[in-house]
């Protein structure tokens, strides 16, 4: 039986067969409608979630299969003082396969080794986000052609952002990519993705903090909201939340071809004006997360089948 709980979970080779799965579900989503006729999907998200949780769900429910789980841990018995691992326990008995999100790092791998059915890491505080990362890549290589020989720009909160970390250690894998990581000096990248993924693997990057310094050399701008949930105190998320908002005036400073992607939710970091700009396709993204997440579902319950 197969976990995901990081995109290195996963070889280049398994990577892409997930894409080529989701890349023919949404080419021919009537033939994969009752997949999972019979079966379930438990989301335990102990922490908000809107695009994620609906995905998995109507993820789950294009297959034929059903869901069931909590929203928040004050709706779970978390709130009782119910360990993960006893939660996990329980939910083996009830679901299929689960997708979980905490507030903790670390939390949906000690659920794994709890599991007896697949468990799929659906955020850990600021640590990974594998299935954002598989709906990045997803829209990357549907709108690029390609994985490789690419420059991507990533901008925001680096330090907390979970979605930068993951997908900085998927796409190492890729030939001749460079990265460009646009924040302010408090929301620089952590020391190890620096040290032990980047610098360690030979990765060129640069780290600026102007916006508009990056954009004319970038295939990809990656934007991420400033966390409120990640500060320990109000004065400092106030202070950092409109450090960067992306507007027609900087978008005329990008190529015709880079493309603007958003894990969202949008905050302020990019003004609802770039939304008809052809190169902004962070609502696309959205939609490649519903086939993504079929694809990792059907392939985690092959592999359940076929490695018990």
């Amino acid at each position: 039986m197969r976990h995901l709980m990081s995109p290195l979970d996963l070889s280049v080779e398994e990577l892409n067969d997930i894409l080529d799965l989701a890349g023919d579900i949404e080419a021919n989503p009537k033939a994969y409608a009752h997949k999972c006729d019979g079966l379930k999907l438990a989301t335990l998200f102990y922490e908000p979630s809107t695009r994620t949780r609906l995905s998995f769900e109507a993820a789950m429910m294009n297959l034929g299969g059903n869901v069931l789980g909590f929203s928040s841990a004050a709706s779970s018995s978390a709130s009782k003082g119910e360990s993960v691992s006893d939660t996990i326990r329980m939910v083996s008995c009830y679901a299929d396969i689960c997708a979980m999100r905490h507030p903790k790092e670390g939390a949906p791998l000690v659920a794994s080794t709890k599991s007896s059915i697949p468990v799929i890491n659906a955020g850990d505080g600021g640590h990974q986000h594998p299935t954002q990362t598989l709906t990045d890549l997803m829209t990357i290589r549907s709108l690029k052609g390609r994985l490789d020989n690419l420059t991507i720009g990533l901008c925001g909160d680096l330090k907390f952002g979970r979605t930068v970390h993951s997908l900085i250690h998927a796409m190492i894998r890729y030939p001749n990519v460079k990265f460009i990581l646009i924040s302010p000096e408090e929301l620089r990248i952590p020391s190890y993705i620096r040290e032990d993924v980047l610098q360690k693997n030979h990765i060129p990057f640069e780290e600026v903090v102007r916006l508009e310094e990056a954009l004319p050399k970038l295939d990809l701008l990656y934007m991420t909201r400033v966390q409120r949930e990640r500060f320990f105190n109000e004065e400092d998320y106030v202070r950092m939340k409109d450090f960067y908002i992306l507007d027609k005036k900087k978008m005329a400073l990008a190529g015709p071809d880079m493309l603007v992607l958003h894990p969202l939710p949008r905050v302020n970091e990019i003004s609802v004006e770039v939304d008809d700009d052809p190169r902004a396709v962070y609502f696309k993204q959205v939609q490649y997360g519903v086939y993504v997440r079929m694809a990792l579902i059907l392939t985690l319950l092959k592999w359940r089948d076929t490695t018990c």
